[in-house]
């Protein structure tokens, strides 16, 4: 069995402040003796004018978590951060940056996985419309890495909108997803509960959704909720308070097996072959 902590923040556009917030939580996870810990979307800097500033810090602000990592041997999913270059290192040109979550272990950093589906949508609250796509360049790869408690599936935020997704995820060997997010307080109180024990029941994986919490900025305000589901979609655990914090729930292989085996919905798929 592996203990997993799932990370609650309030972000804001201050990254020495946002560090600060990052050390205590990964003290606070290893004194619950956890191996991994999974951070929000955004969660180094929360900041819609200032991505192509913060991508620019990018590789610094890597060295900076793979030190934590190290320090405190600990693996971390580093929520995402903006990235001006693509994964074989080619600047994008046209000004966007990509959206990245970095699985780091305590040696270095073992995978990256940029944003697939960007958030171009209309939601009714104080922002009103969301324009992922004017900023940020959508990645195309879908990634996997292997630890030694579990593989695990990386996804951010508006990805747990879309099943096929964790689906080949899991048919690729993941065994935990992990989805980083700064959903809306208006789309997060409809739908985040719902698409974490989903997106685990479809793909019998742990979803492990951290999720930033409260306002950033006058009209920006996320939902929070950080939670975790086991492989038959069942709610593990959801932080319901406000701001920083984190939860931290066991992880076991074999128990995933036993309901995986117990029904093979892999196996038994007839549409869509994975």
């Amino acid at each position: 069995m592996t203990l997993v902590s799932v990370v609650q923040m309030n972000s804001q556009d201050d990254i020495e402040s946002n560090f600060q917030v990052i050390e205590s939580l990964i003290q606070q996870s290893k004194a619950q003796n956890a191996s991994l810990i999974v951070f929000p979307e955004n969660f180094v800097c929360f900041a819609a004018g200032k991505q192509r500033e913060t991508a620019e810090q990018f590789e610094s602000i890597q060295q900076r978590l793979e030190k934590l990592a190290h320090q405190y041997q600990i693996w971390i999913v580093a929520g995402t951060l903006p990235c001006p270059f693509r994964p074989d290192g080619s600047i994008i040109q046209d000004g966007r940056v990509r959206t990245v979550s970095l699985c780091i272990s305590p040696e270095r950093t073992e995978a990256r996985y940029d944003k697939i589906h960007l958030f171009d949508v209309q939601v009714g609250d104080a922002v009103g419309g969301y324009q992922e796509s004017r900023f940020f360049e959508p990645g195309t790869d879908v990634v996997v890495t292997s630890t030694p408690f579990g593989n695990i599936g990386l996804m951010v935020c508006y990805d747990l909108r879309f099943p096929e997704l964790a689906l080949t995820l899991r048919q690729q060997g993941a065994h935990l997803l992990t989805a980083p997010a700064a959903f809306t307080y208006t789309t997060g109180q409809m739908h985040w509960q719902l698409l974490l024990q989903a997106r685990a029941m479809d793909s019998q994986c742990y979803v492990l959704g951290a999720a930033q919490q409260g306002w950033h900025g006058e009209k920006r305000q996320t939902w929070g909720h950080a939670g975790a589901t086991d492989s038959r979609g069942q709610v593990l655990s959801m932080i319901g308070y406000e701001g920083n914090g984190l939860i931290t729930v066991p992880f076991d292989l074999a128990t995933q097996e036993l309901v995986r085996t117990s029904m093979p919905l892999m196996m038994h798929r007839k549409l869509i072959h994975y």
